[in-house]
């Protein structure tokens, strides 16, 4: 019973249908299935399974974006039966997640912190457009292992490194990794301003962040 649920669990994030995503979360639940065996037996299998076609060209962005939808459903509706079993998914780490200042692209960066949730990690989305000071106060309120930093504007990107300054100001830089991301972003302007990751999309910013909290 519970490897043909787990097979249409994984199926569904791979579909993208989230109404599913939710219904066989529900099933498990009433089932008596581990909540956490769902996620990691079931429906992370989906993930990575779109995860790998879209590395490999397979899949396209709208797919990424519905598998991560239905993931984050599934998870939502798993939530209260895990803290009611007091079953703490095994998380990675921290990260605080936001569209630098003076840039409103949101599509890229939601979807590294639905695919960073999906894959354990608590994130903090700020949105976007967010002012450097507003990032270092979220990483000192929630103690944050990772700042993930997003850009779509060679104009913009100026504001990656200002939050990397303003960590090393707090003294905060040694404690928390910085990634970096957005179309203009290369390699070099990595190394540049001295981030500690970066990813030209979502399953590589887990791949990175995974490697980050030395988890990979």
């Amino acid at each position: 019973m519970s490897e043909e649920l787990f097979k249409s669990m994984a199926q569904c994030i791979i579909d993208g249908d989230s109404d599913l995503a939710v219904e066989l979360a529900q099933k498990a639940i009433a089932a008596g299935v581990d909540p956490l065996k769902a996620i990691t037996d079931g429906f992370v299998k989906g993930v990575n399974q779109v995860g790998e076609a879209f590395a490999c060209g397979e899949a396209f962005l709208p797919e990424l974006v519905m598998a991560g939808e239905a993931m984050k459903a599934a998870v939502e509706t798993l939530e209260p039966e895990m803290q009611r079993r007091g079953a703490e998914r095994q998380v990675y780490g921290k990260v605080v997640l936001a569209t630098v200042e003076g840039d409103i692209h949101e599509i890229g960066k939601t979807l590294v912190g639905t695919m960073l949730s999906a894959s354990g990690f608590k994130c903090y989305d700020l949105g976007v457009d967010v002012a450097a000071a507003k990032i270092i106060a979220k990483v000192k309120e929630v103690d944050a292992d990772i700042v993930a930093l997003s850009a779509l504007l060679t104009t913009t990107m100026v504001k990656q490194r200002e939050v990397i300054e303003a960590l090393d100001k707090e003294g905060l830089r040694k404690k928390v990794k910085v990634m970096v991301g957005g179309a203009p972003v290369t390699r070099e302007w990595v190394q540049r301003i001295e981030a500690d990751g970066y990813s030209e999309d979502a399953i590589g910013a887990v791949a990175a962040a995974k490697q980050l909290m030395g988890a990979a």
